[in-house]
């Protein structure tokens, strides 16, 4: 038997392959933890902005847009969608740097679920 076939079988942890699948299984029954984003209302930006960026970064339609900015602007907030952690923190990233070059106040939050 050659010494590399041993290799292949040992990770470079130390652990074998067997106990690292095992591991990933367990780990795929539990859901991973979900998170709300959040458009907080302000007084300076525009109502058609935000209607913008809820079309440009989560995909709704205009109406949909249209009905969750007045959510924002009537209750002073909404939540846009619910996502995993790092698609949550990318959209709220890039709400937050649109808004900025566009000069907006516009607050775009996480939480979790």
């Amino acid at each position: 038997m050659s010494s590399s076939h041993l290799m292949m079988s040992t990770r470079k942890d130390g652990s074998d392959d067997d106990a690292s699948v095992l591991t990933k299984t367990r780990a795929k029954t539990q859901r991973p933890p979900l998170y709300k984003v959040l458009l907080l209302n302000d007084d300076y930006t525009p109502m058609e902005f935000v209607v913008h960026v809820l079309e440009r970064f989560f995909g709704l339609s205009h109406a949909q847009a249209f009905e969750i900015m007045l959510t924002v602007h009537k209750k002073g907030l909404a939540v846009v969608g619910v996502f995993s952690f790092e698609v949550a923190e990318t959209k709220v990233a890039q709400v937050m740097d649109f808004a900025r070059r566009h000069q907006h106040p516009l607050q775009c939050t996480m939480e979790k679920e």
